[in-house]
């Protein structure tokens, strides 16, 4: 595991008082094993913490009221180790307010055949002690993953590491702040959106701010601290002759660097976990910022443009849940497409922020002209993505809910180099197929923005929107427009009658 010192996942057992005092002992010593087995596991990557056996109802409510208070607790597994019956824990569900996970499992991998006895039997009766829990949590509608295996089994592991990712999205989602400079792009539809659902939805707080606030900070920024960040960019990218020291546009490199130093201050003076630009609302910004965005995200800072703050947050979210992960994670559009020669395939990009995270190579630092906004020419990171296997993720308001739209891509090299494209990119295959995937995504509503990730496994996206309750429709390799054009309808009306429920 990756050891975070700031989160944990609790292990609750649950058991009853009848079997006595041995056979309490046993369950402890095993439970105690399986915890430790998935805490010592690489694929589930924060702590797993053992909490004393639970036999009785008021330890059962006071175990989730303190799972609820604690900061560090992310999640909760419970494992019903016997029989723990089911009523003892309608209290504790009911007090639950942190993401749970019913890990239904046995201490033992193979039966001992000849040694099987009913001792053995009532100490090791999870198979339907977990049944009863279920009932009760279906009962409730208590949102859940459930998980079926032993904790030795790498899959078992893999599927319970991709929900404690998704947990970490939650705690992200839960404690985001946003900041907007300017408003929206005017005109635009699918950027707006209802902040106060959103934040009754996902937590998150969203809030605007003048730009000029921002200038204001830019023009107090030391020489020295711009000289600190112009030495990184020389480190880090091959940064254009002309923007070096002595070169015509170093000037312009040193104005990129006041403003990412500017940015910088402000968010952490207010706590800020994502923003979002406008080029239509500038202020008295001499560039586009581009250089500054694509670091702040490659330091896991969520962002979008135009004022689209819900793929701002997104990019956050699943930042927080890639933790550490191979791959990388970006903000994203489908800019244009290849139908032919050859297999279909889409060109993303945007103006100018597009994460280094996703780069195949080293960046280059260069300046170019950019036809909107009206200011002078920003400075920006260019590079093409890394191949490897991802999803895009779009995030969109329809009014009586927020919907999440996924895509299953492989990230792969330009057909031909792309010598006159000044900007991050990257080329991929949709699944199924172009034509079905965008047909697809046209009907849900998909953004335009979206959320390229190859560091995030999509089962941790399912498991977000699982624990938030939030709608998700999934375009993969088995999609037909058929089967997808049931799905959205069938969804429409269920969130509809659910409105009342």
């Amino acid at each position: 595991m990756t050891q975070d010192p700031g989160t944990e996942i609790w292990f609750l057992t649950g058991s009853q008082s009848m079997y006595g005092d041995e056979t309490l002992e046993q369950v402890a010593r095993q439970s105690r094993e399986v915890a430790a087995t998935l805490d010592a596991s690489a694929e589930i990557p924060v702590p797993i913490v053992w909490k004393p056996v639970l036999t009785t109802a008021a330890a059962i409510r006071q175990a989730c009221l303190d799972a609820t208070a604690s900061a560090r607790c992310a999640g909760v597994i419970a494992w019903m180790h016997t029989f723990s019956p089911a009523k003892m824990w309608i209290g504790g569900l009911e007090a639950l307010r942190k993401p749970l996970l019913h890990f239904h499992t046995q201490a033992n991998l193979a039966l001992p055949w000849a040694e099987v006895d009913m001792d053995f039997m009532n100490l090791n009766q999870a198979a339907h002690g977990d049944r009863e829990f279920g009932y009760i949590e279906t009962r409730m509608r208590v949102r859940r993953k459930t998980v079926v295996g032993h904790a030795g089994d790498e899959r078992t592991r893999r599927s319970i590491g991709a929900w404690v990712r998704a947990t970490g999205g939650v705690r992200a989602a839960r404690g985001l702040r946003l900041a907007r400079f300017g408003d929206n792009m005017r005109e635009v539809a699918v950027t707006e959106g209802d902040k106060t659902d959103a934040q009754i939805v996902f937590g998150m707080s969203v809030n605007s701010y003048p730009v000029n606030d921002l200038v204001t900070i830019a023009g107090a920024v030391p020489e020295s601290e711009v000289d600190f960040l112009v030495g990184q960019y020389e480190e880090l990218y091959d940064v254009a002759p002309e923007l070096r020291g002595g070169g015509a546009r170093h000037e312009s490199l040193r104005y990129g660097a006041r403003i990412e130093a500017a940015l910088r201050r402000f968010l952490k003076a207010g706590e800020f976990n994502a923003f979002t630009t406008n080029f239509e609302d500038l202020g008295g910004l001499r560039q586009l910022p581009g250089l500054a965005v694509q670091r702040l995200m490659a330091d896991g800072y969520g962002f979008g443009a135009e004022g689209d703050w819900k793929t701002a947050a997104l990019v956050y979210v699943l930042k927080s849940m890639a933790g550490g992960a191979p791959g990388g994670t970006t903000f994203m559009e489908d800019y244009t497409y290849h139908f032919g020669p050859g297999e279909p395939k889409v060109l993303g990009a945007h103006m100018l922020e597009v994460c280094p995270s996703i780069a195949a190579g080293k960046p280059s630092l260069e300046i170019h002209p950019l036809s909107i906004g009206g200011r002078e020419d920003p400075v920006r990171l260019v590079f093409r993505g890394a191949p490897g296997s991802g999803f895009v993720l779009g995030l969109l308001d329809l009014g009586n809910r927020f919907r999440l739209v996924a895509n299953d891509v492989e990230v792969v090299p330009p057909d031909e180099p792309l010598p006159k494209l000044p900007v991050g990119c990257a080329v991929w295959k949709p699944a199924p197929d172009l034509p079905t995937s965008a047909e697809a995504w046209l009907l849900a509503g998909g953004p335009h923005h979206t959320v390229l990730s190859t560091a995030v496994g999509f089962e941790s996206v399912s498991d977000l929107a699982s624990i938030l309750g939030v709608e998700l429709l999934h375009i993969d390799a088995t999609t037909t427009m058929r089967q997808f054009s049931d799905e959205v309808r069938w969804n429409n009306v269920y969130y509809q009658l659910a409105q009342g429920l």
